[in-house]
């Protein structure tokens, strides 16, 4: 459909290894994955979807493309995937409901209390999903937005940086 056109992410580890994620969006709307980077950053949820890509979580949607996985990669992602599940749950949760309060729609008593975050930080979250939603818009085919995410501590490289960059080539 024009507007779930699948839009492909590029994310680079520290650790040099290389993966392509495909994702829903399109259109106007941002991407779920650019969603929920923008979100835990602007929240700082380190231990969300994209720090357990940091971390080393490959989820079905990633193909690697290049670089030298490290051994045993493949349980790790497992062992992580099961440990953080609440975690990536929450992150979920967060990024649907600054999702909808960047759209301006309702919320339900108690979910603003819910979310373990101010209601000024998740104001700020939704203004920058605004502003987000703009450049989005903005972009021309085959474009790319570049966003970094800090590793984890224990993982910083020289370079100390994870890289996810969005292209646009369907659009």
């Amino acid at each position: 459909m024009a507007d779930r056109r699948p839009v492909e992410t590029l994310v680079e580890r520290d650790d040099g290894v290389v993966f392509r994620m495909r994702g829903a969006g399109g259109g106007d709307g941002l991407p779920h994955d650019l969603v929920h980077v923008l979100v835990e950053q602007e929240l700082r949820v380190t231990d969300g979807v994209w720090g357990c890509v940091a971390e080393g979580v490959v989820w079905g949607s990633m193909r690697h493309v290049s670089g030298r996985q490290p051994p045993h990669a493949a349980e790790r992602s497992g062992r992580l995937k099961k440990e953080r599940a609440a975690r990536v749950r929450k992150a979920e949760g967060l990024a649907d409901l600054v999702g909808r309060l960047a759209s301006g729609t309702s919320l339900l008593p108690g979910e603003v209390a819910r979310s373990g975050h101010a209601p000024e930080a998740l104001d700020r979250a939704a203004a920058c999903l605004v502003s987000a939603t703009a450049r989005w818009a903005a972009m021309a085919p085959g474009e790319r937005w570049t966003l970094s995410w800090p590793a984890p501590p224990h993982h910083r490289s020289s370079a100390g940086r994870s890289r996810a960059a969005r292209g646009r080539p369907g659009r």
